[in-house]
């Protein structure tokens, strides 16, 4: 039996999305902004949920329709089911999301969804579900436009970036699905070096340690499907041995990381180790001036600091030509990619991206710029 699916995703890694999931054998796949929608029976779920390193969500469509008023919502969440997906002892969370909606409340939207979905509780029993908007065992979402509502049951639970081993971070961490996605992005494969010259706590190396070892993201963590009533437990193990079984040994993969900022070498390899993957990959106590390309050629990837994170003492314009004056010297024949909310860096670092990519680090927006380094500088000697 095929179900209706919408997978959310940061904006600008659509493409991406839309290629995974493809691989999972979704079908009437449709990309849109932050998200695609895809049809898929059960196992496809299950698959994408586990599988894939980009989506933030993996929401079933369970009712759309037309509405003009919050009374016209009531009604239609009324009229479904629920009961039939998830037990009344279970505890669950609503959330409304509106682009253009003319009602004007959202918070009073939510509180008419939640009363319909407890209404039909009581319509067949006694006894209606509690709320619990911190840890819910299921996860309700509706998404409004000018007149149209779709409502969805969350089939992942946490984001799936919460990929259900990070321990410790320092500040402004990159979210792990928008590093999985920038790695893609860049083409990097497994075997060739990768290198994150300011690691932070760690995010691009254990997304790229995963990659190297064949290690689906969502692993080590558990799904909201788990909680539904059509929740099917042989299959799923079925899906997660089979995953397990074409992992590969966790050895060193090529993969480099450093910082001059020695707490996050140490929280790096902490997230790592925590993850099961500090075999995978080196990182050192190093400034970005002072590191020497651990390969001839290899793809460098970073998110750099900026703003808050390096201080407002340091003048990034001073920086970025000292770290570029290093790259040429040092790291021809590499690949290089900054992500950065500094749309300006390239000019100030005088180098020429060949390629800039919009991209959302939550509400921020970045550019992904790719620059690939040639052996002394890229400037052309004038006439």
């Amino acid at each position: 039996m095929n179900f209706q699916f919408f997978a959310t995703c940061p904006r600008g890694l659509e493409t991406i999305l839309v290629e995974e999931l493809q691989s999972q054998k979704a079908h009437k796949i449709k990309s849109t902004d932050g998200g695609a929608s895809f049809e898929g029976d059960l196992e496809t779920m299950y698959r994408v949920n586990l599988y894939s390193r980009v989506a933030t969500r993996v929401l079933s469509r369970v009712g759309q329709g037309i509405y003009e008023n919050e009374e016209d919502i009531y009604k239609a969440t009324f009229k479904l089911d629920w009961p039939a997906w998830f037990k009344v002892n279970q505890t669950i969370r609503v959330k409304v999301t509106g682009v253009k909606c003319p009602l004007k409340s959202l918070d009073f939207v939510t509180l008419r969804i939640k009363d319909a979905v407890c209404d039909r509780f009581r319509e067949v029993g006694v006894l209606r579900p509690s709320v619990d908007v911190r840890e819910p065992d299921v996860r309700i979402h509706a998404y409004l436009t000018q007149n149209e509502y779709q409502l969805y049951l969350d089939t992942s639970g946490d984001p799936l970036y919460q990929r259900g081993f990070r321990d410790v971070s320092v500040i402004a961490p990159l979210r792990e699905n928008l590093a999985a996605g920038i790695l893609l992005l860049t083409g990097w494969k497994a075997g060739k070096a990768l290198l994150d010259p300011m690691c932070g706590s760690g995010t691009f190396l254990i997304e790229a340690a995963m990659m190297a070892i064949n290690q689906p993201p969502g692993m080590k963590r558990l799904f909201g499907f788990q909680k539904l009533s059509h929740y099917d437990e042989a299959l799923w193990k079925k899906i997660h041995n089979e995953a397990t079984h074409h992992m590969k040994p966790a050895i060193f993969s090529e993969i480099y990381g450093s910082d001059m900022d020695l707490r996050a070498v140490r929280v790096s390899r902490h997230n790592l180790k925590v993850a099961g993957l500090e075999e995978v990959v080196k990182v050192m106590q190093s400034h970005f001036t002072e590191l020497n390309p651990p390969q001839s050629e290899g793809v460098l990837v970073t998110n750099p600091p900026y703003g808050q994170r390096i201080g407002e003492d340091e003048d990034l314009k001073e920086v970025y030509p000292i770290w570029a004056q290093h790259m040429k010297q040092s790291f021809g024949g590499w690949d290089t990619y900054f992500l950065t909310a500094d749309l300006e860096m390239p000019k100030a670092m005088r180098l020429k991206p060949s390629k800039k990519t919009p991209l959302f680090n939550g509400a921020l927006e970045c550019r992904l710029f790719e620059i690939k380094m040639v052996s002394g500088s890229n400037r052309k000697p004038k006439d």
